[in-house]
């Protein structure tokens, strides 16, 4: 398999995905495209009457939480996908990380977070990644679009954080490229104001960006993701817009130094 571009699309971009298939065409390398969840995830759990727990940009998952997981990410919103990607003459292939399987991971220890000894329940580290069955699908054509599910020795299933499968994958496949889609576009030092767009983020603009406030949950999440990509050896990571893939007009390029 050629060196791919490792494509990552939010839960909350997919309303708006035309664009983003018109500029796929032009892509090069071949695509791998990992989707998240989360907003559809909520909507479901809301309405059978389960309140989601979101800790510091980390969903944790009990047993409910789990079948909601598998039921919107490796159901609804994966086969959604796949039938957006056949429409545009594309030929796509739904997969998730307990396919193969790709995902190998284990229970997420507990974690130290604001005081409180958080439990995540079924969310999963990665320990290990097959990219055969990824290799085999695209080598023979389609394009692999994986929910972010992992699953252990003992065939229990766990949900992984899409940013990082996303980036696990580029490392794993030394990919040519990774682009973290966001709703939002790039990184904002104001939520409200386009205009406080960063066209690129070092380790410094990270630093202020926690220290004052706007980079935080799901986006210091992404920085973290980006950086290890980085170090690992991926040339290119960019969060942007669903509609920027191309022209990376609105988009944050991050930074080694």
């Amino acid at each position: 398999m050629r060196a791919p571009v490792i494509i990552k699309i939010g839960g909350g971009t997919l309303d708006s995905l035309d664009l983003f298939w018109d500029q796929l065409k032009l892509i090069k390398p071949p695509p791998i495209i990992v989707h998240g969840g989360g907003v559809q995830s909520s909507r479901l759990a809301n309405r059978l009457g389960h309140t989601p727990r979101i800790v510091d940009g980390r969903r944790v998952t009990g047993d409910l939480d789990l079948n909601i997981a598998e039921w919107t990410m490796r159901g609804a919103i994966n086969v959604r996908l796949v039938a957006q990607a056949n429409t545009h003459e594309f030929r796509a292939v739904g997969l998730s990380g307990v396919d193969g399987p790709i995902l190998n991971v284990r229970r997420r220890e507990p974690w130290l977070i604001n005081d409180e000894m958080v439990d995540f329940g079924w969310v999963g580290e990665i320990v290990s990644i097959d990219t055969t069955l990824i290799e085999a699908v695209s080598d023979a054509g389609f394009i692999p679009i994986i929910a972010p599910l992992g699953v252990d020795a003992t065939g229990q299933r766990y949900n992984v954080n899409a940013d990082t499968v996303a980036g696990a994958l580029a490392i794993a496949t030394q990919a040519e490229e990774l682009l973290l889609v966001t709703d939002t576009g790039g990184v904002l030092r104001d939520p409200a104001d386009p205009k406080s767009l960063l066209r690129t983020c070092s380790p410094t603009d990270e630093a202020a960006g926690i220290d004052q406030g706007w980079i935080t949950g799901g986006m210091l999440v992404k920085m973290r993701i980006a950086r290890e990509a980085l170090a690992s050896g991926v040339p290119s990571v960019w969060i942007l817009g669903v509609d920027d893939l191309l022209q990376k007009q609105n988009a944050t390029s991050v930074l080694t130094g």
